[in-house]
């Protein structure tokens, strides 16, 4: 059974910075991808950014771009997402998340067996 456990989450105000922690059970190069997606109140979960371990391949939704970071701690075996310039609109419940399925999209989140519970994002005005 593998286990993502999300860390780092917290309040702060909108311009500010975050970084979210996931630790994976096993060794994050054996998943086809690891993302980090969010869900707002009210709203569907959604992308955010991914990481495909066999290229070393990163890549973000739009909203984000020039403002988060993913990056991994091969040592600690650790997925991190650097979160800078905070807006409101930033504010949700991110989840770290893995995959093992080849090809697919991956901003689904229905492609991604693996789940963290989820860290608190609350960015005020």
């Amino acid at each position: 059974q593998v286990e993502l456990v999300e860390s780092g989450g917290g309040s702060v105000q909108a311009g500010g910075s975050l970084t979210l922690s996931c630790a994976a059970s096993r060794f994050i190069r054996s998943f086809n991808s690891m993302a980090w997606f969010r869900q707002a109140p009210g709203k569907e979960r959604e992308a955010v950014a991914v990481f495909w371990p066999r290229n070393d391949v990163t890549d973000y939704v739009n909203a984000v771009r020039g403002r988060f970071t993913l990056s991994l701690d091969y040592t600690d075996n650790l997925v991190l997402l650097q979160m800078n310039s905070l807006e409101p609109e930033d504010t949700a419940i991110y989840y770290c998340a893995a995959s093992i399925k080849s090809g697919g999209n991956w901003y689904a989140a229905s492609d991604y067996r693996y789940w963290g519970q989820g860290a608190q994002v609350t960015v005020s005005s």
